[in-house]
Protein backbone atom coordinates (compact mmCIF):
# COMPACT_ATOMS: atom_id res chain seq x y z
CA UNK A 1 0.00 0.00 0.00
CA UNK A 2 1.06 3.31 -0.48
CA UNK A 3 1.52 5.74 2.92
CA UNK A 4 3.40 9.00 3.43
CA UNK A 5 6.38 8.57 4.97
CA UNK A 6 7.78 10.96 8.02
CA UNK A 7 11.90 10.36 8.83
CA UNK A 8 13.20 13.86 9.48
CA UNK A 9 12.28 16.82 10.95
CA UNK A 10 11.27 19.33 8.62
CA UNK A 11 11.99 17.29 5.60
CA UNK A 12 8.75 16.58 3.68
CA UNK A 13 7.44 13.14 3.50
CA UNK A 14 7.42 11.24 0.29
CA UNK A 15 4.78 8.69 -0.49
CA UNK A 16 6.31 5.19 -0.41
CA UNK A 17 5.04 1.87 -1.00
CA UNK A 18 5.15 0.12 2.45
CA UNK A 19 3.80 -3.27 3.88
CA UNK A 20 0.80 -3.81 6.14
CA UNK A 21 0.63 -7.29 8.63
CA UNK A 22 -2.56 -9.58 8.80
CA UNK A 23 -4.96 -8.19 11.32
CA UNK A 24 -4.07 -10.19 15.05
CA UNK A 25 -6.98 -11.95 17.07
CA UNK A 26 -8.04 -8.10 18.29
CA UNK A 27 -7.17 -6.08 15.43
CA UNK A 28 -8.74 -4.53 12.48
CA UNK A 29 -7.84 -3.65 9.12
CA UNK A 30 -9.30 -0.46 7.65
CA UNK A 31 -9.05 0.72 4.45
CA UNK A 32 -8.47 4.75 4.53
CA UNK A 33 -11.52 6.72 3.40
CA UNK A 34 -10.20 10.46 4.81
CA UNK A 35 -7.80 11.83 7.16
CA UNK A 36 -7.78 15.08 8.19
CA UNK A 37 -4.16 16.96 8.61
CA UNK A 38 -3.82 17.64 12.55
CA UNK A 39 -1.81 20.34 14.42
CA UNK A 40 -0.31 17.08 16.00
CA UNK A 41 0.78 16.12 12.97
CA UNK A 42 2.75 19.26 12.38
CA UNK A 43 3.94 19.21 16.15
CA UNK A 44 5.89 15.64 15.41
CA UNK A 45 6.60 16.99 12.16
CA UNK A 46 8.38 20.37 12.83
CA UNK A 47 10.35 18.54 15.89
CA UNK A 48 8.19 20.49 18.69
CA UNK A 49 7.33 17.31 20.02
CA UNK A 50 10.06 14.11 19.47
CA UNK A 51 9.09 11.09 17.90
CA UNK A 52 10.56 7.31 16.62
CA UNK A 53 10.83 7.61 12.61
CA UNK A 54 10.14 6.24 10.66
CA UNK A 55 6.88 6.93 10.96
CA UNK A 56 3.70 7.27 9.42
CA UNK A 57 1.65 10.08 10.49
CA UNK A 58 -2.27 10.93 10.70
CA UNK A 59 -4.38 9.86 13.41
CA UNK A 60 -7.91 11.92 12.18
CA UNK A 61 -9.68 9.71 10.05
CA UNK A 62 -12.19 7.55 9.14
CA UNK A 63 -12.43 4.34 6.56
CA UNK A 64 -14.51 0.68 5.93
CA UNK A 65 -13.23 -2.24 7.58
CA UNK A 66 -11.24 -5.00 4.92
CA UNK A 67 -10.75 -7.47 7.65
CA UNK A 68 -11.29 -8.57 11.02
CA UNK A 69 -9.16 -10.69 13.64
CA UNK A 70 -10.01 -14.00 14.88
CA UNK A 71 -11.83 -12.43 18.21
CA UNK A 72 -13.39 -9.61 16.86
CA UNK A 73 -16.82 -9.21 17.20
CA UNK A 74 -17.29 -4.96 17.66
CA UNK A 75 -17.36 -4.97 13.92
CA UNK A 76 -17.62 -6.79 10.68
CA UNK A 77 -16.04 -6.13 6.97
CA UNK A 78 -18.26 -3.17 5.21
CA UNK A 79 -18.54 -1.61 8.47
CA UNK A 80 -17.97 2.24 8.59
CA UNK A 81 -15.85 3.79 11.21
CA UNK A 82 -13.85 6.52 12.48
CA UNK A 83 -10.98 5.78 14.53
CA UNK A 84 -9.30 7.35 17.41
CA UNK A 85 -6.12 7.53 19.05
CA UNK A 86 -7.36 7.03 22.95
CA UNK A 87 -7.12 3.46 22.21
CA UNK A 88 -8.34 1.75 25.69
CA UNK A 89 -7.53 -1.50 26.97
CA UNK A 90 -11.23 -1.98 28.79
CA UNK A 91 -9.57 -3.08 32.20
CA UNK A 92 -7.07 -0.79 33.56
CA UNK A 93 -8.45 1.80 36.53
CA UNK A 94 -8.83 4.45 33.62
CA UNK A 95 -11.13 2.67 31.71
CA UNK A 96 -12.75 0.91 34.70
CA UNK A 97 -13.60 4.57 36.52
CA UNK A 98 -15.15 5.97 32.68
CA UNK A 99 -11.42 7.86 31.82
CA UNK A 100 -10.69 5.77 28.98
CA UNK A 101 -8.73 8.43 26.95
CA UNK A 102 -6.16 8.44 29.27
CA UNK A 103 -5.43 4.46 28.88
CA UNK A 104 -2.30 3.72 28.97
CA UNK A 105 -1.66 -0.05 28.57
CA UNK A 106 0.86 -1.35 26.45
CA UNK A 107 -1.64 -4.63 25.42
CA UNK A 108 -2.70 -2.60 22.64
CA UNK A 109 0.30 -2.49 20.71
CA UNK A 110 2.18 -5.38 19.21
CA UNK A 111 5.29 -6.71 21.34
CA UNK A 112 8.55 -6.26 19.98
CA UNK A 113 9.03 -9.70 19.67
CA UNK A 114 5.89 -9.90 17.03
CA UNK A 115 5.87 -8.77 13.30
CA UNK A 116 4.99 -5.09 13.31
CA UNK A 117 2.08 -4.11 11.74
CA UNK A 118 3.71 -1.80 9.11
CA UNK A 119 7.13 -2.42 8.04
CA UNK A 120 9.32 -1.43 4.28
CA UNK A 121 11.60 -4.33 3.28
CA UNK A 122 11.92 -5.64 6.61
CA UNK A 123 12.62 -2.51 8.74
CA UNK A 124 9.50 -1.07 11.45
CA UNK A 125 7.89 1.56 10.69
CA UNK A 126 5.89 3.57 13.50
CA UNK A 127 2.11 4.29 13.25
CA UNK A 128 1.31 7.54 14.96
CA UNK A 129 -0.91 7.50 17.62
CA UNK A 130 -1.08 3.66 17.44
CA UNK A 131 -2.69 4.60 13.73
CA UNK A 132 -1.21 5.81 10.89
CA UNK A 133 -3.61 7.01 8.74
CA UNK A 134 -1.59 8.67 6.08
CA UNK A 135 -2.02 5.46 4.18
CA UNK A 136 -4.57 3.42 2.45
CA UNK A 137 -5.05 1.29 5.21
CA UNK A 138 -4.32 1.09 9.01
CA UNK A 139 -4.14 -2.38 10.50
CA UNK A 140 -4.95 -1.08 14.27
CA UNK A 141 -6.43 -2.47 17.71
CA UNK A 142 -10.50 -3.15 17.70
CA UNK A 143 -10.39 -0.50 20.77
CA UNK A 144 -9.38 1.79 18.14
CA UNK A 145 -12.29 2.14 16.21
CA UNK A 146 -16.13 3.71 16.28
CA UNK A 147 -18.86 2.04 14.45
CA UNK A 148 -20.94 4.78 12.64
CA UNK A 149 -24.19 5.10 10.57
CA UNK A 150 -23.33 4.30 6.66
CA UNK A 151 -25.01 7.67 5.19
CA UNK A 152 -22.53 9.51 7.25
CA UNK A 153 -20.37 11.55 4.62
CA UNK A 154 -16.25 9.79 5.83
CA UNK A 155 -14.90 12.63 5.08
CA UNK A 156 -16.91 14.81 7.92
CA UNK A 157 -16.47 11.95 9.64
CA UNK A 158 -13.03 12.10 9.60
CA UNK A 159 -13.01 15.35 11.57
CA UNK A 160 -14.47 13.49 14.47
CA UNK A 161 -12.08 11.31 15.10
CA UNK A 162 -9.59 14.20 16.79
CA UNK A 163 -10.74 17.77 16.18
CA UNK A 164 -13.84 17.10 17.13
CA UNK A 165 -13.87 14.52 20.19
CA UNK A 166 -11.26 16.79 21.13
CA UNK A 167 -13.16 20.62 21.30
CA UNK A 168 -16.44 19.27 21.97
CA UNK A 169 -15.50 16.69 24.35
CA UNK A 170 -13.46 19.50 26.52
CA UNK A 171 -16.40 21.56 26.80
CA UNK A 172 -19.43 18.93 27.33
CA UNK A 173 -16.88 16.13 29.57
CA UNK A 174 -13.86 18.07 30.82
CA UNK A 175 -15.33 21.26 31.61
CA UNK A 176 -19.06 20.24 32.12
CA UNK A 177 -20.62 23.73 30.82
CA UNK A 178 -24.15 23.84 31.56
CA UNK A 179 -26.61 26.05 29.95
CA UNK A 180 -26.46 29.68 30.21
CA UNK A 181 -23.13 29.88 31.60
CA UNK A 182 -20.28 32.32 29.71
CA UNK A 183 -17.57 31.01 27.67
CA UNK A 184 -13.99 31.81 26.22
CA UNK A 185 -12.10 29.98 23.42
CA UNK A 186 -9.13 31.35 22.14
CA UNK A 187 -7.63 29.90 18.74
CA UNK A 188 -10.22 29.34 16.05
CA UNK A 189 -8.56 26.66 13.94
CA UNK A 190 -10.25 23.20 13.74
CA UNK A 191 -10.37 22.39 17.47
CA UNK A 192 -11.32 25.84 18.84
CA UNK A 193 -14.18 26.08 16.18
CA UNK A 194 -15.14 22.69 17.63
CA UNK A 195 -14.96 24.26 21.21
CA UNK A 196 -17.21 27.03 20.03
CA UNK A 197 -19.76 24.55 18.74
CA UNK A 198 -19.78 22.26 21.43
CA UNK A 199 -20.51 25.42 23.76
CA UNK A 200 -23.15 26.27 21.61
CA UNK A 201 -25.04 22.81 21.99
CA UNK A 202 -24.54 22.97 25.87
CA UNK A 203 -26.91 26.03 25.79
CA UNK A 204 -23.74 28.25 26.79
CA UNK A 205 -25.56 31.89 27.07
CA UNK A 206 -22.47 33.66 25.61
CA UNK A 207 -19.58 32.42 23.30
CA UNK A 208 -16.61 34.56 23.06
CA UNK A 209 -14.24 33.49 19.88
CA UNK A 210 -10.48 35.31 20.47
CA UNK A 211 -8.15 34.82 17.99
CA UNK A 212 -5.69 37.39 15.68
CA UNK A 213 -7.37 36.27 12.12
CA UNK A 214 -10.32 38.36 11.48
CA UNK A 215 -11.68 35.35 8.97
CA UNK A 216 -11.40 33.08 11.69
CA UNK A 217 -13.45 35.19 14.18
CA UNK A 218 -15.81 35.29 11.27
CA UNK A 219 -16.28 31.42 10.91
CA UNK A 220 -16.61 31.04 14.93
CA UNK A 221 -19.96 32.95 14.55
CA UNK A 222 -21.10 30.50 11.99
CA UNK A 223 -20.17 27.67 15.02
CA UNK A 224 -22.16 29.49 17.23
CA UNK A 225 -19.87 32.51 18.87
CA UNK A 226 -21.80 35.60 20.15
CA UNK A 227 -18.71 37.56 20.11
CA UNK A 228 -15.76 38.11 18.80
CA UNK A 229 -12.28 39.40 20.12
CA UNK A 230 -9.12 40.33 18.07
CA UNK A 231 -6.45 39.81 20.14
CA UNK A 232 -4.48 42.19 17.93
CA UNK A 233 -6.35 44.96 19.11
CA UNK A 234 -5.54 44.97 22.50
CA UNK A 235 -4.95 42.82 25.43
CA UNK A 236 -7.14 39.72 25.06
CA UNK A 237 -7.58 39.32 28.77
CA UNK A 238 -9.14 42.76 29.48
CA UNK A 239 -11.29 42.96 25.81
CA UNK A 240 -13.08 40.13 27.45
CA UNK A 241 -13.25 41.49 31.08
CA UNK A 242 -14.82 44.40 29.74
CA UNK A 243 -17.38 42.27 27.45
CA UNK A 244 -18.52 40.34 30.07
CA UNK A 245 -18.41 42.71 33.75
CA UNK A 246 -15.32 40.60 35.01
CA UNK A 247 -14.81 37.40 33.36
CA UNK A 248 -15.85 34.24 32.13
CA UNK A 249 -17.04 31.14 33.49
CA UNK A 250 -15.02 28.77 31.39
CA UNK A 251 -12.22 29.46 29.17
CA UNK A 252 -10.80 27.28 26.73
CA UNK A 253 -6.74 27.16 25.43
CA UNK A 254 -7.10 25.54 21.41
CA UNK A 255 -3.45 26.83 20.39
CA UNK A 256 -0.86 25.08 22.51
CA UNK A 257 1.17 27.98 24.24
CA UNK A 258 2.35 29.13 27.54
CA UNK A 259 1.08 33.12 27.11
CA UNK A 260 -1.94 31.68 25.88
CA UNK A 261 -2.43 29.38 29.06
CA UNK A 262 -1.84 32.20 30.78
CA UNK A 263 -4.56 34.12 29.21
CA UNK A 264 -6.94 31.54 29.55
CA UNK A 265 -6.22 31.57 33.53
CA UNK A 266 -6.65 35.70 33.36
CA UNK A 267 -10.48 35.64 31.74
CA UNK A 268 -11.83 33.82 34.47
CA UNK A 269 -14.53 35.11 36.62
CA UNK A 270 -13.94 34.14 40.69
CA UNK A 271 -14.90 30.70 40.32
CA UNK A 272 -13.98 30.20 37.35
CA UNK A 273 -12.49 27.32 35.07
CA UNK A 274 -9.64 27.11 32.54
CA UNK A 275 -9.02 24.17 30.34
CA UNK A 276 -6.01 23.75 28.37
CA UNK A 277 -6.31 21.80 25.05
CA UNK A 278 -3.60 22.37 22.84
CA UNK A 279 -0.22 20.77 23.06
CA UNK A 280 1.97 23.14 25.14
CA UNK A 281 5.68 22.50 24.05
CA UNK A 282 8.04 20.05 26.21
CA UNK A 283 9.63 22.69 28.70
CA UNK A 284 7.44 25.46 28.55
CA UNK A 285 6.32 26.72 32.13
CA UNK A 286 2.95 28.29 32.34
CA UNK A 287 2.93 30.80 35.11
CA UNK A 288 -0.21 32.55 36.96
CA UNK A 289 -0.23 34.67 39.78
CA UNK A 290 -0.89 32.89 42.90
CA UNK A 291 -3.31 35.00 44.87
CA UNK A 292 -5.59 34.17 42.34
CA UNK A 293 -6.17 30.54 43.33
CA UNK A 294 -7.97 32.10 46.58
CA UNK A 295 -10.67 33.59 44.66
CA UNK A 296 -11.51 29.48 43.48
CA UNK A 297 -9.85 29.85 39.63
CA UNK A 298 -8.94 26.97 38.35
CA UNK A 299 -6.97 25.55 35.69
CA UNK A 300 -6.60 21.97 34.30
CA UNK A 301 -5.53 20.07 31.28
CA UNK A 302 -7.83 18.02 28.62
CA UNK A 303 -6.65 15.42 26.78
CA UNK A 304 -8.85 14.25 23.53
CA UNK A 305 -11.75 15.75 25.47
CA UNK A 306 -12.11 13.40 28.21
CA UNK A 307 -13.64 11.14 25.48
CA UNK A 308 -15.98 7.81 25.68
CA UNK A 309 -15.87 7.94 22.09
CA UNK A 310 -17.56 4.60 20.89
CA UNK A 311 -20.70 6.62 22.62
CA UNK A 312 -19.47 10.38 21.68
CA UNK A 313 -18.88 9.62 17.88
CA UNK A 314 -21.97 7.93 17.03
CA UNK A 315 -23.73 10.95 18.50
CA UNK A 316 -21.71 13.42 17.29
CA UNK A 317 -22.54 12.00 14.02
CA UNK A 318 -26.26 12.10 14.65
CA UNK A 319 -25.57 15.96 16.12
CA UNK A 320 -24.11 16.34 12.02
CA UNK A 321 -26.88 15.19 10.14
CA UNK A 322 -29.33 17.19 12.57
CA UNK A 323 -27.72 20.21 11.41
CA UNK A 324 -26.42 20.88 14.97
CA UNK A 325 -22.30 20.28 14.27
CA UNK A 326 -20.95 22.14 11.76
CA UNK A 327 -18.07 20.02 10.05
CA UNK A 328 -19.17 21.21 6.29
CA UNK A 329 -17.59 24.55 7.48
CA UNK A 330 -14.61 22.97 8.95
CA UNK A 331 -12.93 21.73 5.53
CA UNK A 332 -10.88 24.28 4.07
CA UNK A 333 -9.62 21.82 1.47
CA UNK A 334 -9.70 18.42 0.15
CA UNK A 335 -6.14 16.82 -1.18
CA UNK A 336 -4.67 13.78 -2.53
CA UNK A 337 -1.75 12.33 -0.29
CA UNK A 338 0.97 13.69 -2.12
CA UNK A 339 -0.19 16.97 -0.68
CA UNK A 340 0.18 16.46 2.83
CA UNK A 341 3.37 18.67 2.97
CA UNK A 342 1.46 21.55 1.75
CA UNK A 343 -0.93 20.86 3.94
CA UNK A 344 1.17 21.04 6.87
CA UNK A 345 2.78 24.44 5.72
CA UNK A 346 -0.62 26.02 5.54
CA UNK A 347 -2.17 24.65 8.66
CA UNK A 348 1.25 25.92 10.51
CA UNK A 349 0.59 28.99 8.56
CA UNK A 350 -2.65 29.58 10.28
CA UNK A 351 -4.22 29.66 6.61
CA UNK A 352 -6.99 26.79 6.81
CA UNK A 353 -9.13 25.17 9.73
CA UNK A 354 -8.66 21.46 8.44
CA UNK A 355 -7.70 19.93 5.03
CA UNK A 356 -8.75 16.19 4.20
CA UNK A 357 -6.65 13.89 2.34
CA UNK A 358 -9.06 12.21 0.54
CA UNK A 359 -8.53 8.46 -0.73
CA UNK A 360 -9.32 6.48 -3.39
Amino acid sequence: MKAAVFREVNVPMEVEEIEVSKPGPREVLVRTAAAGVCHSDMHFFNGTYPGIVPMVLGHESAGIVEAVGSDVQYVEPGDHVITCLSVFCGHCEHCLTGHMSLCQEPETQRGADEEPRISQSGTVLQQFAQLGSFAEMMLVHEHAVAKIREDMPLDRAALIGCGVTTGVGAVIHTANVRPGETVAVIGCGGIGLSCVNGAAIAGAGRIIAVDMVPSKLELARKFGATDAVNAGDGDPIEQVKQLTGGGVHYSFEAIGLKVTAEQAFGMLQNGGTATVIGMIPPGDMVSLHGPEFLMEKKIQGSFMGSNRFRVDMPRFVDFYLQGKLHLDDLVSNRIKLADVNDALHALESGEVARSVIMFD
